[in-house]
């Protein structure tokens, strides 16, 4: 199998001959966190010339590892978090929300964030996402719209390198074509064509941030499957590209540094306090600073960083620091078939349809349907877990594999004050900090609105004549790990924590580059907008600076 990633020209960040995790002198810019945000805005800046400074709290991974991690993920023995060395005590969280939220089951803590282990769909918001208050009558109108986001949008395609096709007729428009030609329709996909035909509804394809031809340095996708939780391959964006892009430009980055506190006066931070593995603590001082440490880390440090003069918390005049929390709702339904789907055959989405998407209204939440790849246990699955050989785990591949298929869905849920992230007053981390306290709320509307989607999916797939073995509806529907909301952006200081400029009301030196600014989430995967904001940001700092 050929083909793979370039090496990076640094592995870990060495000055002085050694693993260096002590301040960098004159920085203009502290970066926390070095997720797609955080990596994007600080090669921006970079590239400008500037001192830029990236605090990671996780470690640096050996690309070399990525097969072993590989081999670790479709092994049963293991869960999720372990693929990306996840730590209880260090990601200890809590959860007292009406429904449980399982935090830890999508963290991936290190050098690339999320995008390490995530599945790489990228859509745009659709306009109305954008005025969801005026022309749905609910939720909140963002103070930017969709035309001030569209050459970030573009711009965005571009960094992560995504591949498209202009053939979804509900997608909001575009500008140029994507960087590379989308994925083709799998086999289930044809199948699914034909009940959809009937039904009169329609399917196209998924934009994906993984190389459908060899680009950036990296080659196309070679089909591991494996993309969620891990591509050994590189083909699929992860943030790592623009990490160590912004090193070889000259960023520094510090890994295993998580930021404990920000020390500040009235109106500026002056500093970022981080621990390191040996058990010290350091200040890092810059200019300024962006916090880009996703919905969820990003309101738990402001909180943290509490003081007289904020003692609410840092940048909460408005009290929102943390309210508004929200995710996607899944939506799901699957069955088996008397004929071979090839699911599992494909570890992404190809193609999915947005037809019923700008119904939305108060009443019911706009949604995306997704047609599966992947649905039923692997033919690996199979064998890990079962206590026959020989023939008899032949046949019982033979009688298991191969019949699956699956439909999924996302829905957006509306932001509330009492869905929320604070910190929990009995229960610290490793360092002895108060861990985050997730309290998720769902709400009515995104309950009423998985019920159509169930409706819809129980068509296409009877359309089919699948044998229904499994649904995620209203009463056991789980997030889809999207954090938002949580620093909400406005014009209004008094009902938002950033302004349009993604700069804090509060704090004149301080921004925040993540989904946490999302005054509503809409359905669509957060990724392409998150990059798409931090490119804005980067512009506005660049300006301020």
């Amino acid at each position: 199998m050929s083909g793979g990633r370039p090496p990076a020209e640094s592995a870990e960040p060495v000055r002085d001959g050694a693993t260096d995790r002590t301040p960098v002198a004159d920085a203009d810019v502290c970066v926390i966190g070095a997720g797609p945000a955080g990596g994007i805005v600080a090669d921006r800046l970079a590239e400008t010339g500037r001192e830029v400074v990236i605090l990671e709290a996780g470690p640096r991974f050996d690309d070399a590892d990525r097969l072993a991690r590989q081999e670790r993920a479709i092994r049963p023995y293991y869960d999720r978090p372990a693929v990306w060395d996840g730590d209880p005590e260090r990601d200890a969280y809590s959860s007292t929300g009406e429904r449980f939220y399982p935090l830890n089951h999508a963290r991936a803590r290190g050098v690339g964030g999320s995008t390490l282990h995530w599945q790489g769909m990228v859509m745009r918001l659709h306009e109305a996402d954008f005025d969801s208050r005026s022309v749905r009558g609910v939720g909140a109108d963002w103070p930017i719209d969709y035309d001030d986001l569209r050459p970030y949008y573009a711009a965005a395609e571009r960094e992560l390198g995504v591949a498209g096709s202009q053939d979804n007729p509900f997608a909001p428009p575009r500008e140029e074509p994507h960087p590379m030609p989308a994925f083709p329709p799998s086999y289930s996909d044809s199948l699914f064509a034909e009940a959809c035909e009937e039904l009169e509804i329609a399917m196209h394809s998924v934009p994906n941030a993984r190389n459908s031809e060899p680009h950036d340095g990296r080659s196309a996708c070679v089909g591991y499957g494996t993309c969620q939780p891990v591509c050994p391959s590189g083909a699929k964006y992860d943030a790592t590209v623009h990490v160590e892009r912004a090193e070889r430009r000259g960023t520094t980055v510090i890994d295993r540094a998580p930021v404990q506190r920000l020390e500040h006066t009235a109106d500026e931070i002056t500093a970022a306090v981080y621990a390191t593995p040996d058990g010290e603590e350091h200040r890092q001082a810059a200019d300024a600073f962006v916090i880009a440490c996703g919905g969820v880390e990003t309101p738990r440090l402001l909180l943290l960083s509490e003081s007289s003069r904020y003692p609410d918390g840092l940048a909460n005049s408005s009290g929102l620091v943390g309210k508004f929390f929200m995710d996607h709702c899944f939506a799901g339904t699957g069955g088996v078939l008397d004929e071979p789907t090839r699911q599992n055959h494909v570890g992404f989405l190809t193609s999915e349809s947005h037809q019923f998407y700008d119904e939305a209204d108060a009443e019911y939440a706009p949604f995306k349907l997704e047609f599966f790849n992947y649905d039923g246990p692997s033919p690996i699955e199979m064998a890990l877990t079962g206590d026959d050989w020989g023939d008899a785990l032949l046949e019982r591949l033979r009688e298991g594999y191969g019949n699956h298929i699956g439909m999924g869905g996302l829905v957006e849920q509306l932001p509330r004050e009492d869905s929320y992230v604070a910190l929990d007053p009995d229960r610290i981390d490793d360092r002895g900090n108060p861990v985050p306290d997730v309290h998720w709320t769902v709400g009515d509307r995104a309950l009423r609105t998985i019920e159509r989607v169930n409706e819809i999916q129980e068509r296409i797939l009877a359309e089919l004549g699948a044998e229904l073995t499994w649904q995620v509806g209203p009463d056991n529907t789980g997030p889809a790990y999207h954090h938002m909301g949580t620093t909400r952006m406005g014009d209004d200081p008094a009902e938002s924590v950033v302004g349009p400029d993604l700069r804090t009301h509060d704090l004149e030196n301080c921004w925040i580059a993540s989904s946490s600014v999302f005054p509503t989430g809409g359905a669509m995967n957060p990724t392409l907008t998150i990059a798409a904001l931090a490119l804005k940001a980067a512009d506005h700092l660049l300006e301020a600076l």
